[in-house]
């Protein structure tokens, strides 16, 4: 059993013969996929029993249709405005199960108000935020009261009832109205320059949010395009919300804006991604994020384990892959019958094997650690076997035995950061419900993900590889000390990742090299251990991590399970109308991922030769993931612990 495996299974164990969490969870939001499907993500894969971990005991009241919101003390602020200080480390909202802290007080309005009148459907919804942003002359508290956390919460989950083209169009059409000569008999005087006012706030906020991924949203960008230029025609807009104006021509230059009639834009660098193209050179560069469109280079091997590469991008599908390989092939030239026809196949360092689908796409970043794809006819599919061990153990000591804890665990931070920061906030969300959703890529957290796996590997590949008991035991003290700076910077994703690694069954097993590590080190291990115990709900992490102010590197697993909770407690739509309650609560945790990094991160590192070899061997490791194997060199070591 894999160690994150493992893990997932002891907080999940209970749930046996118990029935699962209501079915269907999404209520047919509007996102539905097309023709194309996503391939399963490897960390999905990994986290089966942590994913259906019972819901928690406080969730949110009422009938989950709508939420008591309450009026802003201020002007309405932008999703990344808010100051480290207006950011508390307060307890989760009901329904995630607590978690990574919320929104302060200061940053959420304090005073009563009253609840939407009455659940709306998702083509209504966004009509009743424009009336609260435009002062509706009922809503009790005056112009605006509330609506920007009603706003930011429509922003961040409005594609889980209603798709981002669609809702761009329906604010197009909004303003269309308003610029209507006569306004409509029903609104009052200055109306219509409110619900002006009202469309550009929701625009503003929403290429705030978006601006990072807008470029992969083709038909939308379109429609963003087109409801610009309308906004920038209407002269009397400019007296009176020329900050706004500006700011909106400052955010459409600045995001890039891909639209379908529009010429193919310059050819981009191609990425590096892959294990198998090891360069110094990539490895010591800033981590960036990865879009869909972005191109990579990737092998595709054969039966025999020769490989072509090819160039290809992120998100293309598994047709278009076998296409390019194919080319490469000559294939096409020799025009094969139905049983030449290639097969792509997912191959495991383990000999897993699965083929995937022609219609599947996003397959690069879903792969496992020491996975590789493999292009083969059907009946060449049995003979398929694992590329040979890409790690030759050879004697004499490896990298971890010449650094520093402090080191290690300092260069692991800074790259984990890097890694962190390229996840958008809206991949959290497109994970857990891209059923709902439709397609977007969300390369970057897989990739996060893999590198949570790849490090717990790190930990036993390293222990395991040490012959030398003496040796083994010091790097077991070492791994506890890179686990303890880890928590001292508040990388708890590291500090979990290293702390599963130790408990993996081949090391965990290793009496005689336990027995030799110094009792302060094992009653340090033991803490880490109830610090990791996922009863509760991970009750002992939450309040660690409570206590905790940016920037925080959180486990990042734990906050897609509790968005795996909101998703599955209840449904989107109920009877047609938006449940506005769950809406809410979603937002709410992509909030405190907010607040995770609302401050940079400042490391202090020397330049040195010596440091640079070390953060070119954090960024690069080695590791073996075929558990049977490390088993082996196990039992080679310690063949009568128990």
């Amino acid at each position: 059993m894999k160690p994150l495996e493992k893990f997932l299974k002891k907080q999940g164990s209970h749930l046996a013969g118990r029935p699962g969490p209501g079915a269907g969870g999404g209520g047919g939001g509007g996102g539905g996929g097309g023709q194309l499907t996503r391939r399963p993500s490897v960390s999905k894969i990994l986290l089966p029993a942590f994913l259906k971990d019972e819901p928690p005991e406080t969730g949110p009241e009422g009938d989950g249709r709508w939420l008591e919101l309450r009026p802003p003390e201020g002007a309405l602020r932008s999703p990344t405005s808010f100051s480290s200080e207006e950011l508390s480390p307060a307890g989760g909202v009901g329904g995630g199960g607590g978690g990574e802290s919320q929104l302060s007080p200061e940053a959420v309005p304090t005073c009563c108000w009253a609840p939407l009148a009455e659940p709306e459907s998702p083509e209504r919804l966004l009509e009743r935020l424009l009336e609260r942003l435009a002062g509706e002359p009922t809503a009790p508290h005056g112009h605006g009261c509330g609506a920007d956390l009603l706003l930011d919460d429509i922003v961040l989950t409005h594609s889980l009832f209603l798709p981002t083209e669609q809702f761009l169009h329906q604010l197009y059409q909004h303003f269309m109205t308003a610029s209507t000569i006569p306004s409509p008999p029903c609104w009052k005087d200055g109306e219509a320059m409110h619900r002006k006012r009202a469309v550009l706030v929701i625009l503003l906020h929403f290429l705030e949010t978006y601006k990072g991924i807008l470029q992969e949203e083709e038909k939308a960008g379109k429609v963003i395009k087109d409801l610009y230029l309308l906004i920038m025609k209407d002269s009397s807009l400019y007296h009176k919300l020329e900050d706004e104006i500006l700011k909106l021509h400052q955010l459409v230059e600045t995001v890039e804006l891909k639209v379908t009639d529009e010429s193919q834009p310059p050819s981009k660098q191609v990425k590096p991604l892959f294990r198998h193209f090891r360069r110094i050179d990539s490895c010591l560069q800033t981590r960036v994020a990865f879009r869909g469109s972005d191109e990579i280079f990737c092998r595709v091997y054969m039966p025999d384990h020769s490989y072509v590469t090819i160039r290809s991008r992120l998100s293309a599908s598994v047709q278009d892959i076998l296409g390019s390989v194919t080319e490469k092939l000559q294939y096409s030239d020799e025009q094969p019958t139905r049983e030449e026809a290639l097969i792509l196949v997912a191959v495991a360092s383990s000999g897993e094997k699965s083929v995937l689908q022609p219609n599947e796409e996003c397959v690069f970043t879903t792969l496992g650690i020491n996975s590789h794809l493999f292009a083969c006819t059907k009946d060449a599919f049995p003979s398929l076997v694992p590329l040979p061990d890409e790690i030759q153990v050879s004697p004499g000591d490896t990298e971890i035995h010449r650094v520093e804890a402090e080191d290690v665990a300092n260069h692991l931070m800074a790259f984990h950061w890097e890694l962190f920061r390229c996840v958008h906030e809206l991949e959290f969300v497109d994970y857990v419900f891209h059923g709902e959703r439709g397609r977007r890529e969300t390369a970057n957290l897989e990739l996060l993900l893999q590198r949570c796996s790849e490090v717990q590997h790190w930990v036993a590949t390293e222990v395991l590889l040490c012959d030398s008991l003496g040796k083994r035991a010091h790097l077991l003290k070492k791994f506890i000390k890179i686990a303890a700076v880890c928590k001292q910077n508040q990388d708890m994703l590291t500090f979990y990742a290293v702390v599963i690694g130790l408990n993996n069954a081949p090391v965990s097993r290793l009496r005689l090299t336990w027995e030799k590590l110094p009792g302060k080190f094992k009653n340090l291990f033991r803490k880490f251990e109830n610090l990791t115990d996922p009863c509760r709900n991970h009750k002992s992490y939450r309040e660690v991590l409570s206590r905790m102010k940016p920037p925080i590197i959180p486990f990042v697993p734990l906050i897609l399970k509790d968005l795996t909770f909101l998703h599955e407690a209840s449904k989107t739509l109920v009877d047609g109308l938006v449940n506005i309650e769950k809406l809410h609560s979603v937002a709410e945790k992509v909030r405190t991922i907010r607040k995770c990094r609302s401050r940079p991160l400042c490391l202090e590192m020397e330049a040195s030769p010596q440091q640079l070899q070390t953060k070119a061997y954090v960024r690069q490791f080695q590791v073996i993931d075929n558990q049977n194997l490390l088993f082996e060199l196990s039992h080679k070591l310690e063949s009568n612990s128990q």
